[in-house]
């Protein structure tokens, strides 16, 4: 969940620079991804839903062990809720996610044939999976130019100036309408990329950053010992 609280909406970007924005991001990294391990559509749809408020590392480590015994739905709900647990018991939230997790898998066999549905409102209608994940999972697994606002995307957004708002739909229409057709598909790998190892939450390593000199966030920092 993303904490609005914590944001400051930088003054906006103006329209010129936000095409410089991105292709700089694009020549530092041209091929961006998801950083949680998956092999097809619903292993992808798991691991974002174990995700949430959970660092990808901890569920790759967690789905690494799990996706060997239960990688569709229906082996996933034989392994039942108490099963899952004792692969997930590392990753916050795990009584919950579990919970939903089995239920998603259920209503995919009973809806679905057991087939991820690229299609948002289906998505959104499973147990657990709100706007972000499907975005996450059309982007990702269908290819769909969706942008998912996560806290490292909201923070990016708001902290340069690119797409300012105070909730994370107010972000993710404003990036959708400001980014250039040619960035959207990776758009949001971008944003949580630069949002985790660059322009982080409590100090952004501006020094290092590659749209330092049009990004809006007037206290930047330096090196260390400069």
């Amino acid at each position: 969940m993303v904490n609005v609280a914590t944001q400051t909406a930088e003054p906006v970007m103006p329209d010129r620079d936000v095409d410089t924005f991105f292709a700089r991001l694009a020549a530092a990294n041209p091929e961006p991804a998801s950083e949680l391990r998956f092999t097809d559509p619903y292993t992808l749809l798991v691991a974002v839903v174990l995700s949430a408020q959970a660092t990808d590392a901890s569920v790759n480590k967690a789905t690494e062990r799990l996706f060997r015994v239960a990688r569709t739905p229906a082996a996933m709900v034989a392994l039942g809720e108490e099963g899952l647990r004792q692969h997930i018991r590392t990753i916050g939230l795990f009584n919950a996610k579990a919970h939903n997790i089995i239920a998603l898998s259920q209503a995919l066999l009973d809806r679905y044939g057991g087939v991820v549905p690229p299609d948002r409102a289906a998505l959104e209608a499973l147990p657990g999976v709100g706007r972000k994940s499907a975005n996450v999972v059309l982007n990702v697994a269908f290819g769909e130019p969706t942008i998912a606002v996560d806290t490292h995307a909201f923070r990016v957004a708001n902290r340069t100036g690119l797409a300012p708002g105070r909730t994370p739909r107010a972000v993710e229409d404003r990036l959708l309408s400001r980014t250039p057709e040619r960035w959207r598909h990776h758009a949001h790998h971008w944003l949580i990329l630069h949002g985790r190892y660059v322009c982080k939450a409590k100090r952004p390593e501006c020094f290092r950053c590659v749209v330092r000199d049009i990004c809006r966030y007037p206290a930047k920092t330096e090196a260390p010992g400069a």
